[in-house]
């Protein structure tokens, strides 16, 4: 008994670590992949191409792995496929159009926007999963919503486009997030994927899907020969979309994990008050370095805005921890 008590808290040990580490991770590439990825959009405004691009080097690092033996190739089933499907569908909209947002307006006020995701988690896992929310959780979005919309109103690089490309990001992410709680369940006689396996796994399907969208909208742009006509340097432009795909598969397998774990409750092993704070963090670096990397103008509304949605976040992680007293007889 005492064996498998120390077991379990090595077991728990490991798990903190893991989320800590991987918390840690999740910012740096995040910041990196928009930065880069944003400054590629300002001179190359080709979002499709941007993100087929993305995709293209999440496959091709996917690929490389399963050929050398670094992860073990999955065995999977046509059933297993077909249920995957509306998650890569998803995945692909939803990152579409995070860069669309990134094109159109400043990098802060996209994350301010992307603050919203509670908002959606809580609406979709109603509508589909039956989980409804207690009060305090619905008390908590008030100063989300109100927190966005203050800093809508004051923000400089505002325009419709980026803002409805920002909150449709919104809804796919948390779509995907909703149908991979769904989809977690393991069939009878089906070998179980592993976070990285799927994830992999919805990044191909991704390049694929995107792959037709981009031949026949903006076509095939990021080749040495357009980015010459157009008198771009070719160089930077491609250097700096290849670190964009690197940090953005980085980013979005550890982010990815990060959402398993936590459906599966093994934050459990963490602090809640360790995982709010890291949520919250994360967001406030990505808007803190945009505004320092990109010198964005923000204005003490603005500011404060986003501050109240970012605190409308830290407590709805805190509030959605708070599990229902049982009815007594």
């Amino acid at each position: 008994m005492a064996a498998a008590k120390a077991q379990s808290l090595t077991h728990a040990h490991a798990c903190s670590l893991g989320c800590h580490s991987s918390r840690s991770r999740e910012v740096e590439t995040k910041a990196t992949n928009n930065a880069c990825s944003t400054q590629v959009l300002k001179v190359f405004p080709y979002p499709i191409n941007i993100t087929e691009i993305q995709f293209a080097v999440g496959s091709v690092v996917a690929v490389f792995m399963w050929i050398t033996g670094i992860l073990k190739r999955p065995k999977i089933s046509g059933s297993q496929l077909l249920a995957i499907l509306p998650l890569a569908m998803v995945h692909t909209l939803g990152n579409l159009f995070t860069n669309m947002s990134l094109g159109k307006v400043a990098v802060s006020f996209t994350h301010t926007i992307k603050a919203m995701e509670p908002f959606f988690s809580v609406l979709l896992s109603a509508i589909f999963l039956g989980e409804m929310p207690t009060v305090w959780v619905v008390s908590s979005l008030v100063p989300i919503v109100g927190g966005v919309a203050l800093a809508s109103l004051t923000e400089a690089s505002f325009n419709w486009a980026g803002f409805w490309s920002a909150m449709a990001s919104n809804v796919t992410f948390q779509s995907r997030n909703v149908l991979s709680k769904k989809l977690m369940v393991k069939k009878e006689g089906e070998e179980s994927l592993d976070n990285i396996n799927l994830f992999s796994i919805i990044t191909v399907m991704s390049f694929f899907l995107l792959a037709p969208v981009t031949f026949l909208t903006e076509g095939v742009k990021l080749t040495p020969t357009y980015l010459q006509s157009a008198g771009l340097n070719v160089q930077q432009v491609l250097t700096r979309s290849l670190i964009a795909g690197l940090c953005f598969h980085a980013y979005q397998q550890v982010s990815h994990n990060i959402m398993i774990y936590s459906y599966l409750e093994l934050e459990n092993t963490v602090s809640p008050v360790t995982h709010s704070v890291g949520n919250c963090v994360k967001r406030v670096v990505v808007i803190v370095t945009s505004v320092l990397f990109f010198k964005t103008p923000v204005s003490p509304i603005n500011s404060l805005g986003t501050g109240i949605a970012l605190a409308g976040v830290f407590l709805y992680s805190q509030l959605k921890r708070i599990k229902p007293k049982p009815k007594t007889a």
